[in-house]
Parts: C-alpha cells; structure tokens; sequence
C-alpha cells in the first residue's frame, strides 16, 4: 500500500510516520511538508534513509505538487494544518489559506486520482468550548462552535470533507482528537514548554487562573487510533479521539511536571489570558473504543512521566529549536 502523509515533518505526522513504517514495514509513505517553523526532518532520521520513504518538500496549496505526490497513492492520511492558537488570533490568513485551501487542493487530487481513502484529522476545538460546571462531553454529534481563527479554519475543513463524501462519494473518515503530548512536540505548546522551561531554569508561564480544562491524549495512542480507523473505520463515519476519563485542568498539569522534575510552586508565572480562551475540552470516546476497540494504552500519568524523560534526554533537538 502507498500512503501520502501531508505535514509528516510535523509533530504528529512525524510520529504517525515513525509508527505506521515500524508496523507496516511493506508499505510505501511519501511525506509531503512545507517545513514551516513547526516542520522538522530531525524527527525522521530513523525512516530517511528507508527505500520506501519519500519526503516531498511542498505546499499543499500547490495544486501542481499535490497532484504530483498523488499519483498511485492508495491512502491520504491528512495532517497538514497551521495549528496554534495564538499565532491564529495573531495572523488568521494562513490558518485559512493551509487548513481550508489547501484541504480543498486535496479533496480535488484524491479525487481526480480515486484514492481508495482519505482520512482526515482534526481537532476538537471545532466544537466550542464547555463550561467547568458541566459535565457533559464532545462527541460525534456535538454542534460545531469554532470559537479561533485556528478552530474556525479546521471546521470548514472538516465539512469540505464531508461534502466531498456526500457529493462526490469520496471515501473519507474524520477523527476529531484532543490536545496531543508526548515527543518531536513544538515547544510552544503547554507541556514540552513546562519542561524545556523547568531544564533551563526558566518560570512556566500559565495563562489567567490555570483552571482551564484539555482532554490530553498521548500522540502514540493517537497514532494507534488513526491506524484502526483507517483498517476497520466505516467510510463518511467521524471518531472523537480523547485520552483522559477524569478532567485535568493545566495549573494541574503543570504542578504535575513540577513534582516530576524536582521542582517547586514558585516556578509558576501566572500572565494575562488568551483572548476567547476556550475553558474547557472533554471527549466522549467510547464510538472509537466499542465499535473499533480502541483505547489509551497508558494512563496520562505514565505518558507525561515517559514524555519528561524523553525532553530530558534529547536537549539538543529541543535546545536548537528554542534559540
């Protein structure tokens, strides 16, 4: 099988990557990247080398490029996207030129092509935000409420792939996951930042009262999920992919890395908040877990500790990064 990875040089495409040629050895990836600041072939030294890996350096706006790395592909695995919040309330324009066009440039080459799938991965951000005093989760029937430039931006690429299978019969699924952890992530995000900052010396900044609440999913089990889907899942169907059964708010979490890394209190910066800070995410998982059987592998406890340990042993990749 052939498989066109988009943003492979990224954090979970790479991961994806690493994944998918350890357990299916056979199959060819050709890994299609723009290598914007978030892109890093360092994450993929271990597959560069391997006769059936090809990495494309390319935008997925480019319709020539897209329809170039198309060509015998049987799966579209779609990670390609502009992701962070803050640069979205910064500049909106690439979030809707990568996450929407660039989507769009892909549905008409797979199309054009007949892949036999197109899985598509998105965020649960499309679907607004839940108040700390209800209970109540996301799940694949949740009204989207896209509340960012960045959230707003991978909706409308959400429902480009559903018209796609409606209009055209594209072959796609969808997971809508939660907030990723674990190795190769960006240090802008929540924990490799906490980490990186506490090996440096350096206070962890926490946005407003801390109390806002993500539903964390370690990237390996996203990468387990992404593969059931994409054997067992049923084409047009959408999978909410979460990690946690208990809330954790990110003051908590960044306490937690403190206590791991022999740290105390005093290295917390509280700073102003996010503008349209979403307060919290939770996902309903259980359409994944009964009808294709999956589940975390660990508890985020075990996963946050292993993903301390790993910061702490690969400094050059992430020291680099943040000069």
């Amino acid at each position: 099988m052939k498989l066109l990875v988009t943003g492979g040089a990224g954090f979970i495409g790479s991961n994806f990557i690493l994944y998918w040629m350890g357990h299916h050895p056979d199959d060819t990836v050709v890994n299609l990247d723009k290598l914007t600041y978030a892109g890093n072939l360092k994450n993929l030294v271990q597959v560069e080398n391997l006769p059936h890996y090809l990495f494309v350096r390319g935008d997925i706006c480019d319709a020539a490029v897209v329809d170039s790395v198309m060509k015998g592909v049987d799966v579209v695995v779609h990670f390609a996207a502009e992701s962070h919040v803050d640069r979205s309330i910064r500049n909106p324009s690439p979030f809707v030129s990568t996450n929407v066009v660039g989507t769009h440039v892909l549905l008409e080459s797979a199309l054009k092509h007949k892949v036999s799938r197109f899985h598509h991965i998105s965020t649960d951000e499309v679907y607004g935000s839940l108040e700390l005093s209800d209970s109540s989760k996301f799940n694949e029937r949740t009204p989207y409420d896209p509340r960012s430039p960045y959230s707003a931006s991978k909706a409308g690429s959400d429902h480009l792939v559903s018209a796609y299978y409606h209009t055209y019969g594209m072959p796609v699924t969808v997971t809508n996951c939660s907030n990723n952890f674990g190795p190769f992530q960006f240090p802008e995000k929540l924990i490799p930042l906490a980490i990186t900052n506490c090996i440096e010396g350096k206070r962890i900044p926490v946005y407003g009262d801390g109390k806002h609440v993500r539903d964390w999913l370690y990237v390996e089990d996203h990468c387990r999920a992404i593969e059931l889907v994409l054997q067992k899942g049923i084409v047009g169907e959408t999978y909410c992919i979460g990690g946690l059964t208990q809330d954790i708010d990110n003051l908590s979490v960044v306490k937690k890395i403190l206590h791991l890394m022999g740290k105390n209190e005093s290295n917390i910066e509280y700073v102003p908040d996010r503008l349209g800070h979403d307060r919290r995410y939770a996902m309903n998982w259980k359409k994944i877990q009964h009808e294709l059987g999956w589940k975390p592998l660990h508890d985020f406890d075990t996963w946050l500790t292993s993903t301390v340990g790993w910061y702490t042993k690969h400094e050059s990749w992430w020291r680099q990064i943040k000069k």
